[in-house]
């Protein structure tokens, strides 16, 4: 099976054999995929291999029999997404979560543009904070595990701002009136994460609360990588 001119990233990049690279990629219409990149780290080859890394927009052709493609021709439309300082590390973050979550070989169009989405917003300056919660939004929502942030789960009443709510997993949002358990958020922090616009920063710290607890159950209990060495690096790491 051949395909060409796919649009996608470079998730990660591991050396294969002497002179090629076994690349973890992100694309727009296949999803997920494990591509070897033959001969690539060759003496005169260093052009080829440069383009295959993260957050470089690639057109890819690969040919594939079994889980594993050929790439075939890479090329690169435009430059690399410039990302500096913490924004690289938080844009590695988004990378990894997109390896440990996504299987192989199933297309998540929207998640593509999201994920597009959230490496210009980290180039560009934007809130970190506020690009990467979104996005783990987003990426809740294309598996399957979209969060309810609308309506009280219980009395299906559109959400008031300043009522304090806990969110249960197997629920969504209820009245914290008598209720301990779940994640305390205001409704004004659920409607503007549905809404996607501005957090603040309580706002930011109630999304980061609940988004992690909604996402700890899919990746289960080994611990990510990025966010270790957010730790270990700096002494107030970029909050993924």
């Amino acid at each position: 099976m051949r395909t060409d001119n796919e649009r996608g990233f470079v998730l990660h990049r591991y050396p294969y054999g002497e002179t090629s690279l076994l690349l973890e990629a992100f694309t727009h219409g296949c999803g997920r995929v494990g591509l070897v990149a033959r001969g690539v780290r060759r003496p005169g080859k260093a052009f080829a291999g440069a383009h295959l890394r993260p957050f470089q927009p690639l057109l890819l052709s690969w040919s594939a029999r079994g889980d594993l493609g050929t790439l075939t021709r890479v090329e690169a439309p435009e430059t690399a997404i410039e990302l500096k300082g913490s924004a690289v590390w938080c844009a590695f973050y988004v990378n990894e979560l997109v390896l440990r979550l996504l299987h192989r070989h199933e297309a998540h169009t929207d998640l593509y543009g999201a994920y597009d989405d959230v490496l210009r917003r980290l180039a560009e300056g934007s809130c970190q904070e506020q690009a990467l919660r979104i996005f783990e939004k987003r990426l809740l929502a294309s598996l399957g595990y979209g969060l309810a942030l609308v309506c009280d789960a219980r009395t299906g009443e559109p959400l008031r701002a300043e009522w304090l709510y806990r969110y249960l997993p197997d629920e969504g949002p209820v009245a914290a009136d008598g209720e301990s358990r779940g994640v305390a958020v205001k409704g004004a922090t659920l409607t503007a994460l549905a809404h996607e616009t501005f957090l603040d920063p309580e706002q930011l710290r109630e999304a980061k609360s609940l988004l992690r607890a909604a996402l700890a159950p899919l990746l289960g209990a080994k611990p990510l990588y990025t966010r270790s060495l957010f730790r270990s690096m700096q002494p107030h790491p970029p909050q993924s």
